[in-house]
């Protein structure tokens, strides 16, 4: 289980992001206790661009774009805390949008709802007692 300091930095980071990140993709899924394997640097490319793959169970998954894709970001919530009450909502005005979640009374922002919404997710795993890795 990570410790709560760590889930608040890498929560600070999805907040600060502005764009979906491969590295940030395979923290969140460390932080939520898979077991990951990046892909080796050297393969990384502009074409290729980083990522990897998770164990669930007994089975080796490619990782999620949970920084970039609402559906995978939703996803793992309800896998890790499927009791958790959450919510995800846009503010817009003429020049900008904003996204802000709320997941286990447990707030954050983002200019993208998926960050949002793991920025949320990994404040209220580090304020929770029981942490991502005993659910």
């Amino acid at each position: 289980m990570q410790e709560p300091e760590h889930l608040l930095a890498l929560a600070d980071r999805c907040e600060a992001t502005a764009k979906p990140d491969r590295a940030l993709d395979a923290d969140i899924y460390e932080a939520l206790g898979f077991t990951v394997r990046r892909k080796p640097k050297h393969l990384v490319s502009r074409r290729a661009p980083a990522g990897g793959i998770y164990l669930q169970g007994s089975l080796w998954k490619a990782l999620g774009t949970v920084s970039g894709n609402i559906d995978v970001a939703v996803g793992l919530l309800r896998q890790k805390a499927p009791d958790w009450r959450w919510s995800l909502q846009c503010i817009a005005d003429e020049d900008s949008a904003v996204f802000q979640a709320l997941v286990a009374e447990c707030s954050a922002s983002g200019t993208i709802g998926a960050l949002a919404l793991c920025a949320a997710m990994l404040r209220a795993f580090a304020r929770s007692e029981a942490g991502p890795g005993s659910r």
